[in-house]
């Protein structure tokens, strides 16, 4: 059942999403697809991380974290994070702020990024879901970057489909 499930799932579309938190007072980072709204009154937002990941750990040590919403010419930094949670050497300070106050982090040029205070954790398989509060909401003007039948794709149109 395994393989069929995850050949079935590549057919779907996703965003794509950089999460990151502060470690030991240092960024960490992680590619993640897995991201969506949960609610709009309060906002709060899930994301589901690999449990065995350094960010799962990181993040409930924190208490909060940041989600960064890839633009569509982003696939090669979804790549650099997408290992096992990325070294701080790979936070680039051109494009990241800020790396100093403690804060996570938050990437120039996302299509949008979110700051959260984490509500609650649950482990789901091999997987932690984290439930986060928004306390920052913004939306850049890029077009995010999407994720299909294992490879990057960009939104063709923004134009709306009759339903």
């Amino acid at each position: 059942m395994s393989d069929s499930f995850i050949n079935a799932m590549g057919a779907a579309v996703t965003g794509v999403t950089v999460v990151t938190t502060v470690a030991e007072g240092a960024p960490i980072g992680r590619t993640v697809s897995a991201m969506c709204s949960v609610s709009a009154e309060p906002p709060l937002l899930l994301v589901a991380i690999r449990t065995e990941s350094p960010l799962a750990a990181a993040i409930a040590w924190r208490g909060e974290f940041a989600v960064n919403v890839l633009a569509d010419h982003q696939a090669a930094l979804a790549e650099t994070f997408a290992g096992r949670g990325a070294a701080p050497q790979a936070f680039d300070e051109r494009d990241w702020w800020p790396l100093s106050s403690g804060s996570p982090p938050l990437l120039h040029g996302a299509a949008a990024r979110f700051r959260c205070d984490v509500t609650s954790m649950t482990v789901a398989g091999t997987h932690t879901l984290v439930l986060g509060a928004v306390t920052r909401a913004e939306r850049g003007a890029t077009t995010p970057l999407a994720y299909t039948r294992r490879g990057y794709v960009a939104p063709l149109t923004t134009e709306r489909l009759a339903a």
